[in-house]
């Protein structure tokens, strides 16, 4: 088997790429590394079934040879991205989709999109079933990334319907664990490294704000549930067990030993008051949920953080 991955270098891209090598697969990972880090592949760098393309997928793509699976993973996602490079998310979500999906159609391979649990936008359905459409504010600061999301899942259900692609969605909520940058803005990232630096914790709004966490193993899992399912319409996946921000705070100083202190922020604009996964669906066609618990994911995620930051 033959898969393009695309935003192969990044979190989790790198993961994806490490599994489907592991599969016995060959695996040509295509990043243009606005986000994405060479690091994150220096362990696949050697292996002669990984090929490694520096390409902008929103520029026409063309590969040699057969494709048999084509895994679009390419965008922004920290929130710091939001701001930082919101028109190069939309046009990720936009140009990026409909590249890889020319390309997917053009090699007859299988499809899976990376979406995200962003579709749902700051949600009044709680937890989201996949049935929920959302409330998204289109031109609010996370509407760059909201709206690319929902664009690429419309383009790809129309691929499917009009050009009989074969084609998966992958609705994925906040998945945390080794690979993530230092600098990402996201709740894990931002308090493993304020911990382990002694700087103040910082939480945004009051902390009463709820996500659930699913380490990167797990998602893992689960898309490679999906590629091998027949599944067309998006399904979630992430971890149901909810979790408040003051609390993430508290498990983080556990965990890491740390005496920072917990200092509070103003919430940014249109984060979600709550955000978890209805996973039934999940469950019921790919016979998955998460194994790994909160706690032994941060530690794994502990040790990562501890072996990358910098000595000070």
């Amino acid at each position: 088997m033959r898969a393009v991955v695309t935003g192969g270098a990044g979190f989790i891209g790198s993961h994806l790429c490490e599994t489907l090598l592991a599969r016995g697969w060959e695996v040509i990972c295509l990043d243009n590394f606005i986000t994405g880090s060479y690091a994150n592949l220096a362990h696949l760098r050697h292996l002669p079934a990984f090929h490694l393309l520096e390409h902008d997928v929103t520029k026409f793509i063309e590969l040699d040879g057969s494709v048999d699976y084509v895994l679009h993973f390419a965008s922004p996602a920290s929130p710091h991205d939001f701001a930082r490079l919101p028109i190069q998310i939309l046009k990720v979500g936009a140009l990026g989709t409909h590249n890889t999906l020319g390309l997917a159609k053009a090699k007859k391979a299988k499809y899976l999109l990376a979406s995200s649990s962003a579709c749902y936008g700051d949600p009044s359905v709680h937890p989201q079933p996949e049935s929920y459409c959302g409330a998204v504010n289109s031109i609010g600061l996370r509407g760059v990334y909201d709206e690319s999301k929902r664009f690429a899942e419309a383009l790809t259900m129309a691929y499917h319907r009009i050009h009989q692609l074969d084609t998966r969605i992958a609705r994925i909520f906040n998945t945390y664990g080794p690979r993530m940058r230092h600098d990402d803005g996201r709740a894990i990232p931002n308090f493993m490294v304020q911990a382990l630096t002694k700087a103040d914790i910082t939480i945004y709004g009051d902390g009463s704000q709820t996500r659930s966490f699913c380490y990167i193993s797990d998602l893992i899992d689960g898309l490679l549930r999906l590629m091998d399912s027949d599944e067309h319409a998006p399904v979630n996946l992430g971890n149901p067990s909810e979790v408040s921000i003051l609390e993430l705070a508290e498990k983080v100083r556990q965990v890491t030993g740390s005496a920072s202190r917990v200092v509070f922020r103003p919430l940014p604009e249109g984060d979600p008051k709550r955000r978890c996964p209805d996973i039934s669906k999940a469950r019921q066609v790919l016979g998955w949920e998460p194994q790994v618990s909160l706690e032994e994911g941060l530690q794994r995620t502990l040790e990562y953080f501890r072996s990358t930051l910098p000595a000070r």
